[in-house]
C-alpha cells in the first residue's frame, strides 16, 4: 500500500538537493531521501526498513515537512539536541585573540587551523564562532578618514547638491579616469561553453594608456565624455568647454569635483574668472573623499562591464570599446542616486576619528 504522500515539482527539486548534497548534515539528508521514497510511492513501513528507521520516525519526517517544507528538515527544536561541549569561556578566547592576539609564525592573520591548535578544539568549531561573530580575519577594507578642516561644510555641500540639487542649474560630477591601460593578452581567449567560464591569459602586453575626462549629470545620468593622452590644466580646461558647449545657456552649472592641482590650474582659474562664466560654480569634495563623488561610480560600471576581461591590440580599440559603451548607456542613462545623509556620514567619520585616536595613543 502506497503512502499516498504527493509533493510539488519545485519541492521535489529541493528535496534532490538536499539529498545528493555533500555537505548538509546527516539529519537533514536522511529525512529528504525517506521523503522523496514515500513521493515515488512507497509506504511508511517500506521506506522505514529502507532507512534502518522506525514507522514512526518516517511519519514524523512527513509530518514536519507538511508543516515548514524543505526548510525544516532537521531542525532541532529549541532545548533539545547535542548539548555543546566546549565552555563559553573558549569562545570568548577565541574572539579575544582574533581581534587583538598575533599568530606565533608572524603571520597577518589567524587560520582556523592556528586558532584551533591553540585553544584545542576543531577547525570548524573556530569557523563557526567567526563566522557568528562577524570575524572575517583573512580580509582588510581600504580606507581614510579624511583630514580636512572643512570636512563637514564640503560635504554638506556636495550632497545637497545630490539630494536638493538648485532650480535652473545643472549638476555634474566631473573625475578623470587616468592611465587606462591597454591590455592585450598574450594568447586568444577560450569561448565560454556549459561548464566552462571564458578565459584570459594571466599574461599581457601593454599597448599604451589614455585618460578618461567625464561628466556624468545628477539629474538625469547622462555623462558627457572625452578621452585625453594627459590630463593637465588645459586638458581639464578643454573639457570644461566642452560641459559648457553642451550645456543650455540659459542654466547655471554646478560641477563636483575632487582636488587635484590640474583643476585649480591657472589657465582654469582665469578662464572661470571672465564674466561670461559667473553661472560656472566649483564644489569641491572633500580631501582623501574620491567616494563623495558620484561619477567614481559611474567609471566602475564602465570598468567592470566594457575593459576589466576584454583585450586591446592599441589604445585606438581602447577608445573605441570606451565611446560605444558610453554611447549605448546615454541611449538609456540610468541616475546614481545619493542615499545617505551628510549627518549620518559625519557621524560615522567622528566615530572613526575617535577610533584612530585611540588606536594611536595605545601604540
Amino acid at each position: 500500500m502506497t503512502s499516498g504522500f504527493v509533493v510539488s515539482v519545485g519541492e521535489r527539486a529541493a528535496l534532490e538537493r538536499v539529498s545528493r548534497s555533500g555537505c548538509e548534515p546527516w539529519r537533514r539528508v536522511r529525512p529528504a531521501r525517506a521523503l522523496l521514497a514515500l513521493a515515488d510511492g512507497g509506504s511508511v513501513r517500506g521506506v522505514a526498513r529502507r532507512m534502518g528507521a522506525h514507522q514512526d520516525t518516517v511519519r514524523r519526517w512527513r509530518d514536519e515537512f507538511g508543516r515548514s517544507g524543505v526548510e525544516g528538515l532537521g531542525a532541532v527544536a529549541p532545548g533539545r539536541g547535542r548539548k555543546p561541549s566546549v565552555p563559553a569561556g573558549v569562545v570568548e578566547a577565541i574572539v579575544a585573540d582574533t581581534l587583538a592576539g598575533e599568530p606565533p609564525d608572524g603571520a597577518v592573520c589567524w587560520s582556523t587551523r592556528q586558532m584551533a591548535a591553540r585553544h584545542g578544539v576543531g577547525k570548524d568549531f573556530v569557523a563557526r564562532v567567526w563566522r557568528e561573530r562577524g570575524l572575517r580575519p583573512w580580509l582588510a577594507d581600504v580606507f581614510k578618514v579624511s583630514a580636512d578642516p572643512d570636512f563637514e561644510a564640503k560635504l554638506a555641500d556636495v550632497i545637497g547638491l545630490y539630494v536638493n540639487p538648485p532650480e535652473r542649474a545643472v549638476v555634474f560630477s566631473f573625475d578623470e579616469k587616468t592611465q587606462i591601460q591597454a591590455l592585450d593578452r598574450t594568447q586568444p581567449s577560450l569561448p565560454m561553453r556549459p561548464g566552462r567560464n571564458r578565459t584570459l591569459t594571466h599574461d599581457y602586453k601593454r599597448n599604451g594608456t589614455i585618460d578618461l575626462f567625464a561628466a556624468l549629470n545628477v539629474a538625469t545620468g547622462e555623462v558627457l565624455h572625452q578621452t585625453r593622452r594627459r590630463h593637465t590644466g588645459g586638458d581639464v580646461l578643454a573639457f570644461f568647454r566642452w560641459i559648457d558647449l553642451h550645456t543650455p545657456r540659459h542654466l547655471d552649472v554646478h560641477v563636483i569635483l575632487d582636488n587635484v592641482s590640474a583643476h585649480k590650474s591657472e589657465p582654469v582659474r582665469k578662464w572661470l574668472a571672465h564674466p561670461r562664466r559667473r553661472r560656472w560654480h566649483l564644489h569641491f569634495t572633500p580631501t582623501s573623499s574620491s567616494w563623495a563623488n558620484l561619477v567614481e561610480g559611474w567609471f566602475s560600471i564602465l570598468t567592470r562591464k566594457a575593459l576589466r576581461t576584454r583585450s586591446f591590440a592599441s589604445v585606438a580599440d581602447l577608445k573605441e570599446a570606451i565611446d560605444h559603451w558610453a554611447a549605448h548607456w546615454n541611449h538609456d542613462p540610468q541616475p546614481l542616486r545619493w542615499t545617505k545623509t551628510a549627518e549620518h556620514i559625519i557621524a560615522k567619520v567622528k566615530r572613526a576619528r575617535t577610533a584612530l585616536n585611540k588606536t594611536a595613543t595605545h601604540h
